[in-house]
């Protein structure tokens, strides 16, 4: 039945520029890039993310330190020095620059960049203000500067005034900027007795970044650190469109405390996701509420969080809470072989610990499968015949401390059913758990499947942990349940999104559509639309509203009446018009000329009083029957457009039920954003009822997607509530519908 309320509207859709918070050389960068290739959608945004050439900013042939110094007990000194050894490390021409100083720890020091004997590939800014030797270094064709002075839009209005400075000073220079307020990490010493896939580590604050470069003391590599900063310049994005091309690099780990960016990261997540590099992220922020006073309900039901948690998700981003799963996530995803099956087993001595895990893991949404009745007879050959090997599989302690271990394991391995084993060991207990963990490591060895290890002593110096099991490269190993369980489903489910992913900036539309240019002739810049006017938006783009007609008298509205169809539904139209149910401004059951006509009167009467301006009165076909849905557009400060569904009516204001995307994206998508509704069964057919038209509500999420695409810049909100789902094959009816635009 209809009925929506709705708020009033204090923000606006915003250019995306000055939406996305980044400082307009940024947005220059990426959208020349894209015009150059002739690669822009039919918002005129980038299609592809440009891949930055960072070869020489990571490995460069020579460098200079502007500021350097050797004097004792001055911060400078120990970074030159630190500097020095990692040029001599990487095989780079040192030069120290200095305008008082003749050497700096026996080197010939320049008193600026044009005076070095030769041009430079990376300079490293030791200096206050680097603003200043901005210029310096682009008239010296440098190719990239490192910035470590703070100060900047980490400090409040002033540090971001003096860093959209240096951000326009770069921009003109030609050179790339890492920071300011970055530090030393990426000249930190790797390992280079490590061997298999390594992880590239992207961090804003550098010390976040700890956990992940010791795991090189567990026996992980590690390629690259970039410590971004301040970000005026390269960003996340553009480290993750880097690393994803790398051969080396396995995954991906970052830590985030702000993008600078929503549209460049996900075509950066996009290119990782087509060379099937996984990204693994911690992105701090998940309580902002996000400042956003919205005329919508799609606006008051999309924080700011979980727009980000969507689109992280949409293009395959792995998201985890703690640097601790960061760090064991990263490691999994980068050394572990493409899964052969998606079933898990876990194995154990303790029918204790086999049951915890395995409700642990099944409530994350693992799939335990049961083992066959072949498979048991198998197990029981080994294990007591009164001890569960169904999965979990229980051994009762005494089979691995013999030869009955290995063939257990051997055995569960074989499993066509069976990709992944995990062994929780709660603590050691030799000599029994030095042979477990040896059968464990000689099983992982013959074996494509992934076999993961909890041990669970607090101590950790044991040799079957240290010696036995971190001596393997192809055992995982955790310390706890919950870092075993979060990774190895981003595991599986890493290597399921990769397997059928579909980039959607790919089909991306690039011209405007025939509904474009008749929804351009409705919009009004700057107002709301009456519902009426709204509705007539939704038709441009084929989105199917009720039968009805807008009258200004009350006998015009029995003639609609008439002509609709009894019952109808009436409602005051008007283009600052909020709120109409609250108000008495719908009248819903009509089954006369009289009710019609003393209906009109009693709207008009109402809007007179209340001061509201009314283009008419609807005369609308009631439509009761189905499941009331929402469907929305909303503007994010960081992604831009977003597409927004859920359950509608009065539901909507109660339970907040709702998915939210990131345009574009396709069908499948489309789909899965039903499937995260709490609410879904709704759509299925409760308490005997039919299920309704699924298609026809994932049609209407695509034909509002386009809408965000062709609208963007013009189009601050949509707000489609309720959105009537009828019966399987009957369609879904948009009965009201709310527009702002900018």
């Amino acid at each position: 039945m209809l009925g929506s309320t709705h708020g009033t509207l204090t923000t606006h859709f915003r250019a995306r520029v000055v939406a996305c918070g980044e400082e307009p050389h940024a947005a220059v960068h990426s959208m020349t890039a894209a015009a150059a290739e002739g690669d822009l959608d039919v918002g005129g945004r980038p299609l592809h993310a440009p891949v930055p050439d960072l070869d020489r900013f990571f490995r460069p042939e020579s460098v200079a330190v502007i500021g350097a110094s050797d004097a004792e007990g001055r911060p400078r000194t120990g970074i030159t020095r630190q500097l020095i050894a990692w040029a001599e490390r990487v095989g780079a021409r040192l030069h120290p620059v200095h305008p008082t100083r003749e050497s700096v720890f026996g080197r010939p020091c320049a008193p600026s960049v044009a005076d070095l004997p030769e041009q430079v590939d990376l300079a490293v800014l030791l200096v206050a203000d680097p603003l200043p030797v901005i210029e310096e270094l682009g008239q010296a064709k440098v190719k990239f500067a490192v910035a470590f002075a703070s100060g900047f839009a980490e400090t409040g209005e002033e540090g971001a005034a003096a860093q959209a400075r240096l951000a326009a000073a770069v921009e003109r220079s030609g050179l790339r900027l890492l920071g300011p307020n970055t530090n030393l990490n990426a000249f930190e010493a790797f390992r280079d007795d490590l061997d298999g896939p390594a992880i590239a580590l992207i961090t804003q604050s550098g010390h976040q970044g700890r956990p992940v470069y010791t795991l090189q003391e567990l026996g992980v590599r590690l390629s690259h650190w970039a410590p971004t900063g301040n970000e005026a310049d390269l960003e996340t994005a553009d480290f993750i469109s880097y690393f994803s091309q790398r051969p080396e690099v396995g995954a991906i780990a970052c830590y985030v405390e702000g993008l600078k960016d929503g549209r460049s990261f996900l075509l950066a997540a996009d290119r990782a996701a087509r060379a099937g590099v996984p990204v693994v992220a911690v992105k701090v922020g998940r309580t902002e509420t996000g400042a956003r006073t919205a005329a919508s309900h799609t606006g008051k039901l999309t924080g700011a969080d979980q727009v980000v948690d969507a689109a992280m998700r949409q293009f395959g981003v792995i998201r985890v809470d703690g640097l601790d799963e960061l760090q064991d996530t990263a490691a999994l995803l980068a050394r572990a072989r493409k899964p052969q099956a998606d079933g898990v087993v876990v194995y154990s001595i303790s029918g204790g610990t086999g049951a915890h895990f395995s409700d642990l893991a099944t409530g994350a949404g693992l799939q335990l499968p049961t083992l066959s009745e072949e498979k048991q007879r198998e197990l029981h050959e080994w294990i007591p015949g009164y001890l569960n090997v169904s999965n979990p599989v229980d051994n009762g302690g005494h089979p691995v401390g013999d030869w009955r271990g290995r063939k257990i394991i051997d055995a569960i391995l074989a499993d066509p059913g069976v990709g992944v084993l995990i062994c929780p060991i709660t603590g050691p207990f030799p000599p029994m758990s030095d042979r477990l963990a040896q059968d464990l490591v000689d099983a992982a060895e013959t074996t494509d499947k992934l076999v993961c290890v909890v041990w669970g002593s607090p101590v950790g110096t044991e040799d079957a942990y240290r010696t036995t099991l971190l001596g393997s490269s192809r055992v995982a190993t955790f310390r706890t349940f919950g870092n075993c369980i979060t990774a190895v489903k981003a595991y599986l489910d890493h290597h399921r999104f990769a397997a059928s992913y579909r980039s959607p900036f790919d089909e991306a539309p690039r011209t405007p559509s025939p509904s474009f240019r008749k929804a351009q002739a409705l919009m009004r810049p700057g107002h709301q639309l009456s519902e009426h006017a709204a509705k007539l938006l939704l038709r441009a783009y084929g989105i199917r509203v009720p039968r009805e007609q807008l009258v200004s008298s009350a006998a015009a509205a029995v003639r609609a009446a008439g002509l609709v169809g009894y019952p109808v539904v009436m409602k005051a139209s008007g283009a600052r018009l909020a709120h109409k149910t609250e108000l008495g401004l719908v009248k819903v059951g009509l089954t006369s000329a009289s009710q019609v006509r003393d209906a009109y009167r009693e709207l008009t009467d109402i809007a007179r009083y209340e001061g509201i301006e009314l283009d008419g009165v609807l005369v609308c076909q009631m439509v009761e029957r189905g499941v009331e849905m929402m469907v929305g557009v909303t503007h994010d400060a960081l992604f831009g457009p977003t597409v927004t569904v859920g359950l509608g009516g009065v539901l909507v204001e109660v339970l907040h039920d709702a998915a939210v995307r990131v345009p574009p994206f396709g069908e499948d998508q489309a789909r899965a954003m039903l499937g995260e509704l709490r609410g879904r069964a709704l759509l299925e057919g409760v308490r005997g009822g039919p299920p309704v038209d699924v298609d026809a509500l994932v049609e209407v999420v695509l034909r509002v997607q386009r809408m965000a695409l062709e609208l963007g810049d013009d189009l601050a909100e949509l707000d489609i509530n309720p959105l009537m789902v009828l019966g399987r094959g009957q369609g879904a009816v948009a009965l009201d519908a709310l527009a702002v635009c900018r």
